[in-house]
């Protein structure tokens, strides 16, 4: 587990609370990650119970939740939800899952009298505080987490999320939807590529290629320009030829896939102001190596006159393990009242 055993703020956590179970649950287009939280006002919740869903083998995010409830040993009447997605009404928007949600199906369906729906990346960027520094992997700049806020989440799974985290405040976080932005080009190669995808979408946004799902978009791309014949048909395949170094094309894909992630974390750090940069998401534990060889720091800095204020912008990889389910945890204890 990437998250502290300790409350962030190091104050006393031996008050008196009501101890209050909730599930909790991380949700993305490929996996669900659930675990049953135990809440004390002014302590870090605790997490047991812990299982990974592979989301296309059940049939609902009800049908996710209904198994994991009754696998405990006891009856929990609340969850709070971390998703991919914007919420509409009562409907999902998300693009990734393998099946809609309504969120008063998924509650009637899975037995629970009471669900919140929270945006993924909130969750995580909730979480961040609770980070240990030895998890962190440095890509860019000094700097103390502890006092490198407002942070950036950045994270590219099966799709791409991001979030802001304030240092404190009534609303910690700002979730966005940084992944349907529209995709900028900032290299002849990414314009040819752009110019590609554009013939098969009218808005190009920037998870069509910074996403597990984009580098099966980004890597046809680059075969038809280096006149070669597709070889890998899914982002592990992709993956694991181009770590290998099997395939010289698969290599060239997470090349430009990471230097074009530092465009983009560049970027959204200089619009939101960000003070620091974490890089969160199942992908870029996958991609290490490549993220560490200096082509995304170089695009990371590549912003002109401001390349020297990003040059002071720590930026750290994180494994995302549970960090999303400790944060819907850490949503769902921020609403309970305080005191025993």
């Amino acid at each position: 587990m990437n998250v502290a055993a300790v409350d962030p703020s190091s104050s006393d956590a031996s008050g008196a609370g009501v101890s209050h179970s909730v599930v909790v649950a991380d949700v993305g287009g490929t996996f669900a990650r659930v675990a049953l939280a135990h809440l004390v006002p002014g302590q870090t919740p605790r997490l047991g119970g812990y299982r990974t869903y592979a989301c296309a083998d059940h049939a609902s995010l009800a049908a996710i939740l209904a198994d994991f409830s009754a696998s405990l040993d006891q009856p929990v009447h609340s969850a709070v939800v971390a998703i991919a997605g914007v919420l509409d009404g009562d409907v999902l928007i998300n693009a990734n899952l393998p099946w809609t949600v309504s969120l008063s199906a998924t509650r009637a369906q899975s037995g629970l009298g009471e669900l919140q729906l929270i945006n993924d990346f909130e969750a995580v960027a909730l979480a961040v505080p609770y980070l240990q520094p030895e998890t962190l992997v440095p890509l860019n700049g000094p700097g103390d987490p502890a006092q490198a806020f407002p942070a950036l989440v950045l994270g590219a799974g099966t799709g791409l999320g991001a979030a802001l985290r304030f240092a404190d405040g009534d609303r910690p976080v700002l979730a966005s939807e940084l992944g349907h932005a529209a995709l900028g080009a900032g290299t002849a190669l990414e314009l040819q590529v752009l110019a590609k995808l554009l013939q098969r979408w009218p808005h190009v946004d920037n998870e069509r290629v910074l996403s597990g799902s984009g580098l099966l978009n980004l890597y046809p791309c680059l075969c038809e320009l280096r006149g070669v014949a597709p070889q890998w048909s899914t982002t592990e395949a992709l993956i694991g030829a181009a770590r290998s170094g099997e395939d010289a094309v698969a290599v060239e894909t997470l090349q430009v896939f990471c230097a074009w992630l530092g465009s983009l974390a560049g970027d959204a750090a200089i619009a939101v102001g960000a003070r620091s940069v974490y890089l969160a998401g199942g992908i870029s534990a996958h991609v290490q190596d490549f993220l560490a060889d200096g082509r995304f720091r170089e695009r990371f800095l590549n912003k002109g006159v401001l390349a020297d204020v990003l040059r002071q912008v720590p930026v750290w990889r994180v494994e995302h393990g549970q960090l999303g389910v400790l944060g819907a945890a850490v949503w769902h204890a921020a609403r309970l009242p305080r005191g025993g």
